[in-house]
C-alpha cells in the first residue's frame, strides 16, 4: 500500500567502507559524497564487520543524514550446491551472499555468534595472507626487487579486515613506487608478471589496473590464486541466525539480470524465488541497481514489494572504481518514481526496526526471524517519522 508521501528522498542502503574494502579512502568520504549528491539515507554494509557503526552514526548525524547499520556475509547453501544451482554468485553453485539490515548500534553480538563471526573473518584473512605469500614467490621469480609485507598492508590499507582487493592495490602501489611511475617500465613489468599478457589499462586508471592484477594473478589460474577454504563459509541458516542475534533483518541480495539479460538458476523465476526465500525465513531483499535494467528492477522489485518483502537498493562501492552515491540503473538511467517509492518505504521499515531494537523492543522480525508483514504500513509510518527527525522535511 503506497503511503501518502509528497516525494521520496534519495537513498543508498548498501555502501562498503574501508572497514572491508571500498572505493572510499575514508568512511567520511562516503558521507561527504552522499551529502554532496543529496542522498539523505545511507547504509553502511561491510563484509563481516560492524566496527564502523558508531563512526558511521556519529558522522552521518553531523551531516543530517540518516544512518542504517547493515552487514554482509558470504554463506553456503548446501542443498543448492549439491544440485549445482547458482544462487547470487554466478560462478559458484550454492555460494550465497546474505546481508543483514538494521542491526544494533553500538553492536552487541553475544556468544556463540561473536566467535563464529570472528572465526570466519580469520579464515578470510588467512586466505589472503597465503595469496600474498604466493605473490611474493612470483615477484621473486621475476627478480622484481621488492616484496609485499602482509602485516604492513593490513596496517596501512585496511581497518583490520584484509581482502584480495587490498592485495591488488598494494601491488599496484609497490610497482609504481619501485619503478618511479615510469609508464614503459610499469607496463613491461606487468606484462612479465602476467605471463606475457599486455596491460590493457592506462596506468593512471588505478582502479582498472588493480582489476587486471586481480584477474590475472589472484583469480583461478593466476600465479597467486589460493582456493577458498570451505571453513570460510558458514551455512546460510547459521548466517541468518547471526544476523538475527545482532538485531538485524536477514536480507537476500539479488543479482537479477546481467548485461546480456541472463539470470542465475535461483533467480530466473521470481515467483519461485520469492517462495523459497520465505521458506528459508527471509523476508527482505536488496538490489545493487547499477547491475540491472530499469525494466527488470521494476518487475522484480515490484513483485517482491507487492508480496510483502522489504525491498531496498544500494550501490556497494566495494571495488576501486568511484561511482555516484546517488542510485541509477544500468547505463546511468534514473530510477523511476515507483522504484524510489519502493526503496524509501523499504528503508522506513528498516529504520523503524532499528529504532525499536535500539529501545529493547521487538522489531519488524522477531527473534526467530518471522516478519510482521501484516503491520508493514505501521512500520513504514514509524520509520518515516524517525527519518524525518534527522533529515528534516523533503
Amino acid at each position: 500500500m503506497q503511503q501518502d508521501f509528497k516525494n521520496y528522498p534519495n537513498v543508498n542502503a548498501h555502501l562498503h567502507t574501508p572497514y572491508s574494502f571500498s572505493a572510499f579512502e575514508q568512511l567520511t568520504d562516503a558521507l561527504d559524497r552522499a551529502a554532496g549528491e543529496n542522498v539523505k539515507i545511507v547504509g553502511i554494509n561491510d563484509f563481516y564487520s560492524m566496527e564502523g557503526y558508531v563512526e558511521w552514526r556519529d558522522e552521518a548525524l553531523k551531516r543530517k543524514l540518516f544512518p542504517l547499520f547493515n552487514i554482509e556475509f558470504i554463506s553456503l547453501q548446501e542443498e543448492d550446491q549439491s544440485k549445482g544451482v547458482r544462487v547470487n554468485d554466478p560462478n559458484n553453485p550454492g555460494r550465497t551472499y546474505l546481508s543483514g539490515k538494521g542491526l544494533k548500534c553500538p553492536p552487541n553480538l553475544l556468544e556463540p555468534y561473536a566467535s563464529e563471526l570472528a572465526d570466519v573473518r580469520k579464515e578470510s584473512d588467512e586466505q589472503v595472507k597465503m595469496m600474498c605469500g604466493k605473490l611474493n614467490e612470483a615477484l621473486a621469480s621475476y627478480n622484481a626487487g621488492f616484496q609485499l609485507d602482509f602485516d604492513q598492508i593490513k596496517k596501512d590499507l585496511t581497518k583490520g579486515s584484509v581482502r584480495e582487493r587490498h592485495l591488488a592495490k598494494a601491488l599496484r602501489i609497490a610497482v609504481y613506487n619501485h619503478l618511479n611511475n615510469r609508464e614503459t617500465a610499469i607496463t613491461s613489468f606487468f606484462e612479465s608478471l602476467f605471463g606475457g599478457k599486455t596491460l590493457k589499462s592506462n596506468i593512471e586508471n588505478h582502479a582498472a589496473v588493480e582489476n587486471e592484477i586481480r584477474g590475472n594473478l589472484l583469480k583461478a589460474g593466476g600465479a597467486a590464486f589460493v582456493p577458498e577454504d570451505p571453513n570460510a563459509f558458514l551455512p546460510m541458516e547459521k548466517v541468518r541466525q547471526i544476523i538475527l542475534a545482532a538485531g538485524g533483518i536477514p536480507t537476500y541480495p539479488f543479482l537479477a539480470d546481467d548485461a546480456k539479460g541472463g539470470f542465475t538458476d535461483f533467480e530466473q523465476d521470481i515467483v519461485q524465488t520469492a517462495e523459497i526465500l520465505k521458506q528459508r525465513g527471509i523476508y527482505s531483499v536488496e538490489f545493487i541497481t547499477t547491475r540491472n535494467s530499469v525494466e527488470v528492477l521494476e518487475k522484480y522489485a515490484g513483485y517482491l514489494y507487492d508480496n510483502g518483502f522489504v525491498v531496498t537498493f544500494g550501490s556497494e562501492h566495494n571495488t576501486p572504481a568511484m561511482e555516484p552515491v546517488e542510485l541509477f540503473a544500468r547505463g546511468g538511467k534514473p530510477l523511476t518514481a515507483k522504484l524510489k517509492q519502493i526503496n524509501y518505504e523499504g528503508v522506513c521499515i528498516v529504520a523503524a526496526h532499528q529504532e525499536l531494537i535500539r529501545n529493547g523492543k521487538t522489531g519488524y522480525v522477531n527473534a526467530s526471524g518471522l516478519a510482521d508483514i501484516s503491520k508493514r504500513d505501521e512500520y513504514i509510518r514509524l520509520g518515516n517519522e524517525v527519518i524525518r527527525k534527522v533529515i528534516g522535511e523533503f
